[in-house]
């Protein structure tokens, strides 16, 4: 008997059924903050998820993802701000400024390797940051509250908080399903490749940075989506969605959920900020709790959760 598939199959299927379910939970019980609580979570796996394509499958280790969160919340909160509130203005010039960063983006920090480019997508981010931040029309520092969200001419109601989960979990649905035609297709195994031996790929005859360059437009794109959702969620957005430390939380939960894993972002997600919501309430400096948990994690399970689950496969 194959336990470990069994119980990782078991384990996806338990949580995509509880967050399917979820909304009806909240209905008996009347519980909203699970609702809102785990809105967020979901926007913010599949921001994760977007980075495990490139850092779990293509070894990209971006310090500045969090940058394609900021750019998309603001596109929707500046245009919101000067009248545009139609999802169908909105989203689209989400879709197309978060992929001309990532494309000037990529173009430049792709032409290194280690640690260069790791700063390099720091430095991308922390500018993207400032230039945010200095925008005193649209709130500087302090942010900018979204009056009104995106509106679909009467198809979806993003005010009505059930409609906006399930809107936020299709688009989970459809992340994790093109995540995994990505990842088995020849594209996906030409980056993978590209992560164990560059050389060699390049050697029979596949251009490596197109491949990984398509794949970083690809991995901020889904990421700016993810923003414009966030921004709709909590109806501000702020400097700080696009800091350095934000980008590092997604990497928590890459690293915590298990990269290189389909479904390690959602598990990490979950994982971290239950773990955060549970601990803040017990104290304030629940970080000085959460610090050790996540260093065991990345000691003794090198796989993450996903790795766990996977672990008893001869058991």
């Amino acid at each position: 008997m194959n336990v470990s598939l069994d119980w990782r199959n078991i384990a996806v299927i338990v949580v995509l059924a509880v967050l399917v379910a979820l909304p009806l939970y909240v209905a008996v019980t009347g519980d909203r903050f699970m609702l809102t609580l785990f809105t967020r979570i979901i926007i913010l796996a599949l921001a994760a998820m977007s980075l495990n394509l490139i850092l779990g499958y293509g070894g990209m280790m971006s310090l500045g993802h969090a940058a394609y969160l900021g750019i998309g919340g603001y596109a929707v909160g500046i245009l919101a701000h000067d009248g545009i509130t139609s999802g169908f203005v909105q989203w689209p010039i989400v879709i197309a400024v978060s992929a001309l960063f990532a494309l000037v983006v990529g173009s430049m920090c792709l032409r290194t390797r280690g640690v260069y480019f790791i700063m390099l997508t720091l430095a991308f981010a922390q500018m993207a940051y400032y230039i945010v931040a200095g925008l005193a029309r649209y709130g500087g520092d302090d942010g900018l509250t979204i009056y009104k969200r995106s509106q679909f001419a009467g198809l979806i109601d993003l005010s009505n908080k059930v409609q906006f989960y399930y809107l936020c979990l299709a688009f989970l649905f459809g992340g994790l399903y093109l995540s995994r035609r990505l990842i088995n297709s020849r594209f996906g195994m030409v980056i993978q490749g590209s992560r164990s031996n560059d050389r060699r790929m390049q050697a029979i005859g596949f251009p490596t940075f197109r491949y990984r360059l398509a794949g970083f437009v690809i991995a901020g794109t889904m990421c700016g989506l993810a923003g414009a959702l966030l921004a709709n969620h909590t109806e501000f957005v702020s400097p700080a969605m696009m800091y350095w430390t934000r980008s590092v939380d997604l990497m928590v939960m890459v690293i915590l959920g298990g990269m290189g894993s389909l479904f390690g972002p959602l598990f990490g997600a979950i994982a971290l900020l239950v773990f955060e919501e549970a601990l803040s309430q017990v104290t304030e400096y629940w970080q000085i709790i959460l610090g050790p948990l996540l260093l065991l994690v990345v000691l003794f399970a090198r796989g993450g959760i996903a790795g766990l689950l996977t672990s008893g496969r001869h058991g």
